[in-house]
């Protein structure tokens, strides 16, 4: 697939990088004899790598998580809502929770303007996608992947017997979309898995290529658009009634209820009642769901979020601009930034400075870090890191 322009920031100066490593993100994906090409599982024994802090890691390193600074995980960087720890504090142990998520799901219609019959919760979206994956996919599926992207979705694809299809761009980070209607039109895919705004890429489709993409789906499979970060981006459009979708949103990002694992899917009722069919019983936990409630009820504490984000993205890009390192221009709370060898900057960062980045190899992306945007005195130690690092 081909673009029409190189998709990241590039200082006209120079381009530093840590060690000056080259690599190729297609590292991930083999041409085979039909001429696509079929995603290469590189993950540690067949588990995709996610940011957050190593607890093993560290501890060979003689840290502990309160030491270090962690960027490589994107949240809200103000924490969950007060009114979301309370709730899930306040929850009774000793008792079982509600298997239907009616609560959550009645507070997550109200937000949203949607059926709660349309919806499913699930422990995390990444529940969801392998539940998906489960219920639509067999051995002689045909699944695709618009990549580089989250790992999850390979990972589900291969464990019901799916290699699936990479479709990358050539050049830059913005996929072809007609390049990849006529590919979706040769192999006719089960399912379809795109990550809006991208996980690492930080890359934002807009409604009508989204929408090109589903109707070309029609009749065929489903797309799954995964919105975990979409409540950052500035000017995002309404996904809520386009037809022929699985739609995925995630309470670990904006809501920051990461620890809790909450996520819901809104999806025809056909498609939710399949599903639910392959969720076991209490997957949700009652605290998760208490705190998902009460998060929901505090919409102020999203927005404080949003403008963290927004001072702190501005001032993450002005500074890699300043220090000469490349970056994708970002919609969202993390920022990507190519560094040579990203495996060893983000070694020398943890042991040196206590600070944690995400390295991209894992998506293929090996020159590339990925940085969660947090609170301005965090961002600023970051900078101040990257500066002593590049310049030694």
């Amino acid at each position: 697939m081909r673009v029409a322009h190189r998709d990241f920031h590039s200082c006209s100066i120079c381009s530093r990088g840590f060690r000056n490593a080259r690599g190729s993100w297609r590292a991930h994906t083999a041409r085979t004899s039909d001429g696509l090409r079929r995603m290469e599982m590189t993950h540690d024994q067949g588990r995709p790598v996610h940011g957050g802090l190593n607890i093993t890691e560290l501890g060979t390193l003689g840290l502990r998580p309160d030491d270090v600074l962690d960027f490589s995980a994107s949240i809200n960087p103000l924490g969950p809502s007060p009114l979301a720890v309370r709730a899930a504090r306040e929850v009774p142990l000793s008792s079982y929770p509600d298997t239907e998520c009616v609560g959550l799901r009645e507070a997550i219609g109200n937000r949203l303007g949607v059926d709660p019959s349309q919806m499913l919760v699930g422990n995390g979206s990444t529940e969801l996608i392998h539940l998906l994956a489960r219920s639509f996919l067999s051995e002689q599926s045909v699944a695709v992947i618009f990549a580089p992207t989250f790992g999850e979705y390979e990972a589900a694809c291969r464990l019901q017997g799916v290699t699936p299809i990479a479709l990358s761009p050539s050049d830059g980070f913005h996929w072809d979309v007609q390049a990849a209607i006529e590919q979706m039109a040769i192999v006719r895919p089960t399912m379809v898995f795109l990550c809006n705004p991208n996980n690492p890429t930080g890359v934002y489709l807009g409604e009508q290529e989204v929408a090109r993409i589903a109707d070309a789906l029609r009749g065929i499979g489903l797309l799954v658009l995964d919105e975990a970060y979409v409540a950052f981006v500035e000017d995002r459009w309404n996904s809520l009634p386009m037809p022929n979708v699985v739609l995925l949103r995630s309470m670990t990002k904006d809501y920051a209820l990461t620890g809790l694992r909450l996520g819901y899917m809104l999806a025809s009722m056909d498609v939710i009642e399949r599903v639910r069919r392959f969720q076991y019983s209490w997957s949700v936990n009652a605290p998760a769901q208490a705190a998902g409630i009460a998060a929901l009820s505090d919409p102020g504490h999203v927005e404080k979020g949003r403008e963290e984000v927004r001072s702190g993205r501005d001032y993450l890009q002005d500074a890699a601009r300043s220090l000469c390192i490349e970056y994708v221009p970002t919609t969202v709370n993390f920022l990507m930034m190519r560094v040579g060898d990203a495996t060893g900057l983000r070694l020398k960062l943890l042991t040196e400075y206590r600070i944690c980045v995400r390295d991209c190899a894992s998506f293929g992306l090996p020159e590339y870090i990925r940085v969660g945007i947090r609170r301005m005195d965090d961002s600023r130690k970051l900078v101040e890191a990257l500066k002593q690092v590049l310049q030694s």
